[in-house]
């Protein structure tokens, strides 16, 4: 009798990974459960629109941190520092370039905005990798210092706001051509909100794609996971998180120029006050997840523009109440890190 050991048959197919779709019903859930709660079809609409513009806007500000934080390990409380340097950066394109702004020309409005965003990106993607090299570098492992090196980077950071651009708050300009509604019914929809929704649909998708599709995306995801195997394999690993940690940058950056249009105004707090609602949001994603992120920017702008008509006195700790539900459903997120 043989002893061999069964070799599966190449027609033999692996079974298929269940695709975990309850969190992807969260957002049309919550939508469709506030519709009779507001009444009013189009104040329903406008409420809606407003959230997802809001929810895209702090998912591209999101993004980045949760690469970093979820995929490298490093709790970077400076974070907030890449949206003011961003938002401040977008200034050097946006006021001297004005006149552009102020043209009733979608496409002149649009390269203006373009140039704007592509600018802010750069500069800090530099401060990232600095920011990485000087910083982190030297405290990866140890959270507690690295809270604390962030912290008061951070700091170094908004005062440096302070002496280039100075301590007053600067007024930008919205596009001409981006002012304004549309009527849809008796719904009014902002023409700013939408081109917002459009950035963070192409950033998600670009940033799903890349990390799911490509051999960068891999050896990232492995690199989290096996940082000595891929070392041995040849591959220089920390280079390739100092990429990543200038990429999450970048995309913060691009996130302070949405963010700071949207407010019309900037100051070199910006990226400080809104850092406890960015951790709540990959909190309730899930580490290292960018659906969950995605999911969880979504509904944490929707819950406070549905909770800010419905009840106004809870909207200040609606996102708490979220998360608070979310981790109780699930403690480690709607995505944890290999779950989606």
């Amino acid at each position: 009798m043989s002893l061999a050991p069964a070799v599966p048959s190449a027609d033999v197919q692996l079974p298929a990974t269940r695709r975990d779709i309850a969190p992807l019903l969260l957002v049309p859930a919550l939508m469709l459960a506030t519709l009779p709660l507001v009444g009013s079809w189009s104040t329903w609409v406008t409420l809606t629109v407003a959230g997802l513009a809001m929810g895209m806007m702090i998912f591209i500000m999101a993004s980045g941190l949760t690469l970093v934080f979820g995929l490298m390990n490093v709790i970077n409380f400076g974070h907030g520092a890449f949206i003011a340097v961003g938002a401040f950066s977008a200034t050097l394109v946006l006021l001297p370039l004005r006149h552009w702004l102020e043209m009733d020309s979608l496409p002149s409005n649009l390269a203006v905005l373009a140039l704007a965003i592509v600018v802010a990106m750069l500069v800090t993607a530099l401060l990232g990798w600095a920011f990485e090299r000087l910083l982190i570098q030297p405290v990866y492992g140890q959270h507690l210092k690295q809270i604390l090196v962030t912290m008061g980077g951070m700091i170094v950071a908004e005062q440096l706001i302070h002496v280039v651009w100075g301590a007053a708050t600067i007024a930008v300009p919205l596009p001409t051509a981006l002012r304004g509604a549309f009527l849809l019914g008796d719904a009014a929809i902002d023409k700013y909100r939408l081109v917002a929704v459009a950035i963070g649909l192409v950033v998600f998708v670009a940033m799903y794609l890349i990390l799911n599709r490509t051999k960068i995306g891999l050896l990232v995801r492995a690199g989290v996971e096996h940082g000595e195997m891929v070392e041995a394999l040849g591959y220089r690993i920390r280079r390739l998180f100092i990429l990543v940690f200038a990429a999450g940058a970048g995309l913060a950056g691009l996130g302070g120029v949405m963010w700071g249009l949207y407010k019309e105004t900037l100051t070199a707090a910006m990226g400080g006050e809104i850092m406890v609602m960015l951790f709540i949001v990959i909190i309730i994603g899930g580490l290292g997840s960018v659906g969950g992120c995605f999911i969880g920017a979504l509904l944490i702008a929707l819950v406070a523009n549905y909770a800010g008509f419905l009840a106004p006195g809870i909207a200040l700790v609606s996102s708490i109440v979220l998360m608070i539900s979310v981790l109780l459903w699930r403690p480690a997120g709607l995505y944890a890190t290999g779950r989606g």
